[in-house]
């Protein structure tokens, strides 16, 4: 079924998360991996905690923060690595199917955007770092709203500016509690499972599950 639009998902979606540690293994010691997946579970509660408390603070702030607590959690890791670990976070990998799902989708005439909690800045820097500006017609970011997604006004934003349906759109993020939001909001979703994890949220399920975007 083809849609009017297709919208992404950025972090963990589009972009791997985890490149950036990845990326200084080397220095991070022992506890490279568990240090990223506690970063980035941070970022996340952070951002569902500020929503709620109404006490906005955009996503490179709280992409800070999380960096902190997690050199904090793990004196293993070197903290003189945090600039670099920020400036890797500017140029995350994009996976390698990317590039070619989005350009086959906007061949059929779709739009293609991405709805993000990401900063404006640090979404035009990982789509120009991963050659997609030519394809990705439009960037919605949730400073827009000043709330983290999975606040309704963040969904909002794509069928408002589009003058589209709900049902119009077909949403697609690697995160199950995004997911859950957009299909609540009205979007067909997809959830993009690259971790092969159980899934939860029942009462809001995805459209589709698949692997990768590969076969979108």
């Amino acid at each position: 079924m083809s849609h009017a639009a297709y919208v992404f998902d950025a972090y963990g979606t589009l972009f791997d998360v985890h490149a950036a540690v990845r990326k200084h293994a080397g220095e991070m010691g022992p506890d490279g991996q568990a240090f990223s997946d506690l970063w980035r579970a941070k970022q996340l509660e952070y951002s569902w905690i500020r929503t709620l408390m109404g006490a906005h603070a955009d996503f490179w702030t709280l992409t800070e923060q999380a960096l902190d607590h997690a050199f904090a959690r793990f004196p293993s890791a070197d903290p003189k690595l945090k600039a670099s670990l920020l400036d890797a976070y500017w140029h995350l990998d994009c996976y390698p199917e990317v590039p070619s799902v989005l350009k086959s989708l906007k061949s059929r005439g779709a739009r293609i955007a991405i709805l993000s909690n990401g900063t404006p800045q640090m979404l035009q820097s990982a789509v120009k770092k991963a050659g997609l500006d030519l394809i990705i017609d439009d960037i919605f970011s949730v400073e827009t709203v000043r709330a983290f997604k999975t606040a309704p006004a963040v969904y909002d934003m794509v069928t408002t500016t589009y003058r589209l349906y709900p049902n119009a759109v077909s949403f697609q993020s690697s995160n199950r509690w995004d997911v859950a939001g957009a299909t609540k909001f009205g979007f067909r979703t997809v959830w993009i499972n690259r971790n092969n994890m159980p899934d939860e949220y029942s009462e809001f399920g995805p459209s589709l599950i698949l692997p990768t975007l590969e076969s979108l």
